[in-house]
């Protein structure tokens, strides 16, 4: 009995090769049936009354009582032509097999709710700022409503390889361009250059991008040169920029380009809050290259667990229309 139960429920995941793996389903859920079987002969008392409630023909409940009968190696029932009954093996096999058939059909069950419901674990991965500012929070409102998730949130300004990483769904500010990936677009995003009202009165307003390599500017990068994209009459535009202080982090080089030390290249959601307090300016708007995506990625599956799937209908509703 334990080596069924074994095989039952660990044999088939036992094995790495598709093929073995579909042998060991098939001969596992063979088993499975036979159970069945050999417990609806045991409760009706009769191989024909079993084939009856099964809906199955009588040579095939004979069928199935031999082939486990043979699996097992002990004899389930004495037969004769009037009547049929337990061996000792068979009554101790039996109350197993109850418990065996009980177990499946509670996964079955918790599976199917977990199909519909929500519920488990959950990985999200997003940029660093953003996922500070927007995704942590329409998480938090996620959870709420949904209470049997339990979510993990990775902030990570690179790039992050969801099948290697082991992650559910990952937001990202950009083209997708793995095709192992499904990306649904959530909104836009512009890279805007900023600078603060003081600097501004002190240096004046560029007209032009290309003024920009004669003025101190900000990088976000390891060096203190930066290439920054525009578009001018429909066509890509980069200009050579440099200055005396760059940073490996968002947020200080934004507040460094508020505090008056320059100009500034940056997603819009980042500096929208300094622009809106009137601590930073937007410049060169007719110049903007053309907005960055914001898509919620996943991996290709044709069955979603219920909290994947509830959690990407979820952003998509929260992100709708995004522009920023």
């Amino acid at each position: 009995m334990h080596r069924l139960f074994f095989d039952l429920c660990t044999g088939v995941m036992a094995s790495t090769a598709y093929d073995c793996f579909d042998l060991r389903f098939n001969q596992a859920m063979d088993r499975l049936k036979a159970m069945q079987t050999f417990v609806q002969i045991a409760d009706r008392g009769s191989l024909t009354r079993a084939a009856e409630a099964q809906g199955s023909s009588l040579p095939a409940v004979v069928r199935s009582l031999a082939a486990l009968e043979a699996h097992l190696g002990v004899r389930l029932f004495h037969r004769t032509t009037r009547r049929i009954s337990l061996t000792e093996e068979g009554r101790r096999y039996l109350d197993s097999a109850r418990e065996v058939l009980a177990a499946a059909d509670a996964a079955d069950r918790a599976l199917s709710v977990d199909a519909s419901e929500p519920v488990g674990h959950l990985t999200v991965t997003a940029p660093v700022l953003f996922g500070h500012m927007y995704v942590a929070p329409a998480v938090v409102r996620f959870l709420q409503r949904h209470e049997r998730v339990r979510c993990s949130v990775l902030l990570h300004d690179r790039t992050v390889n969801l099948l290697e990483e082991g992650i559910d769904v990952g937001i990202r500010i950009s083209a997708l361009d793995d095709s192992s990936l499904v990306a649904q677009q959530l909104g836009s995003i512009r890279r805007v250059v900023v600078a603060s009202p003081d600097w501004l009165r002190t240096h004046g307003r560029p007209g032009h991008p290309r003024e920009l390599a004669h003025l101190n500017c900000i990088c976000v990068r390891p060096n203190t040169i930066a290439q920054w994209v525009f578009r001018e009459d429909g066509r890509r535009l980069v200009v050579g920029v440099r200055g005396n202080i760059d940073f490996n982090h968002i947020a200080p080089a934004i507040e460094t380009c508020a505090a008056g030390a320059g100009v500034g290249m940056f997603l819009s959601y980042q500096v929208l809050p300094l622009v809106a307090q009137g601590r930073l300016e937007i410049l060169l708007e007719a110049f903007e290259a053309p907005p960055r995506p914001v898509s919620v990625i996943y991996p290709h599956a044709r069955m979603l667990p219920a909290r994947t799937r509830a959690f990407i209908d979820w952003m998509k509703a929260e992100f709708s229309g995004l522009a920023l």
